[in-house]
């Protein structure tokens, strides 16, 4: 893994930015749409400009071929699962917090790389960086009108989804080599097949009376924070690495704070601004030290 330069930086601010923004639009997707039904129509939004994309460019998909089971997994554990349980999570919390939630895959992330990877291994100064941003997060508990007895399960649940996407990186590094597009296609595709038989039986998703509102938020969520984002974070995590790549949440919690405040009208207390020092101290500590470690 290479240095990041100027370009990979810009690269990963604005996925962070894009993924900043899809929480609240989740949050207002969630006023219509089921969490399976949502990650659902989200998938279905983003495979198609993504398999034009590959006929555009004449890419093979090669979501059926003999490294299937990678290809299935991966769609399972990076889009399939974690896109579901933060659908879950952010419809009872603030859609910042979920986005200030994002910020423990980094730890998780770390973890993983230093098992599953020969040049993500992990040192006292990354864990230190790591630990003070996750320490912001475990500060948020303390503030009971954000996080109290009637939602704390779905903030748990928000952050079990936000490590499965530390568990989805892990398993992508094993087939980098398959191309940006037809990795991202190809894993859609699979998320696609495992999310709509769910759909199906569990939530009935014809039943649903959208509102124009959710819908426009929910094709946002499709093309833009997961078609095109998904693309960028190839991008990054074959060039950079996982534990470059996971600093995005570090940077997700800014604009979703940003985004809830001025657009959800969302409450925003002294310890939210706390936590969110805390995370960006976190994030200089671990960029210091990831120098020359990827």
């Amino acid at each position: 893994m290479r240095e990041a330069n100027s370009f990979d930086i810009f690269l990963l601010i604005l996925l962070a930015l894009i993924w900043g923004s899809s929480f609240f639009n989740i949050k207002i997707a969630t006023y219509s749409y089921e969490p399976i039904t949502l990650a659902l129509v989200r998938v279905i939004f983003a495979s198609a400009p993504l398999i034009l994309l590959c006929k555009i460019k004449n890419i093979k998909i090669e979501a059926f071929s003999k490294d299937w089971k990678k290809y299935s997994i991966i769609g399972l554990c990076n889009i399939a699962i974690p896109f579901t349980l933060i659908a879950i999570g952010t419809s009872k919390i603030n859609s910042y917090l979920a986005a200030m939630l994002m910020s423990t895959t980094p730890l998780s992330g770390t973890i993983l790389a230093h098992f599953f990877t020969r040049d993500e291994k992990i040192n006292k100064y990354k864990v230190f960086g790591i630990l003070v941003g996750f320490s912001g997060i475990l500060f948020l508990f303390l503030d009971k009108i954000i996080i109290n007895e009637n939602n704390y399960i779905f903030a748990l649940i928000t952050i079990l989804g936000s490590t499965f996407y530390s568990i989805g990186g892990i398993l992508t590094l094993q087939i980098k080599n398959k191309g940006n597009e037809n990795v991202t296609t190809s894993t859609t595709i699979w998320s696609l097949i495992f999310l709509l038989p769910m759909a199906i039986i569990l939530e009935k998703p014809w039943l649903a009376t959208p509102t124009i509102e959710s819908t426009l938020s929910l094709l946002y969520l499709g093309v833009v924070a997961t078609g095109l984002a998904w693309l960028i974070r190839f991008r990054i995590l074959s060039v950079n690495g996982l534990v470059f790549q996971t600093q995005v949440a570090y940077l997700i919690p800014i604009f979703g704070v940003f985004f809830g405040y001025f657009l959800m009208n969302e409450v925003i207390t002294w310890r939210v601004l706390v936590s969110l020092i805390i995370i960006i101290t976190g994030i200089y500590i671990v960029k210091k030290n990831n120098k020359g470690m990827e």
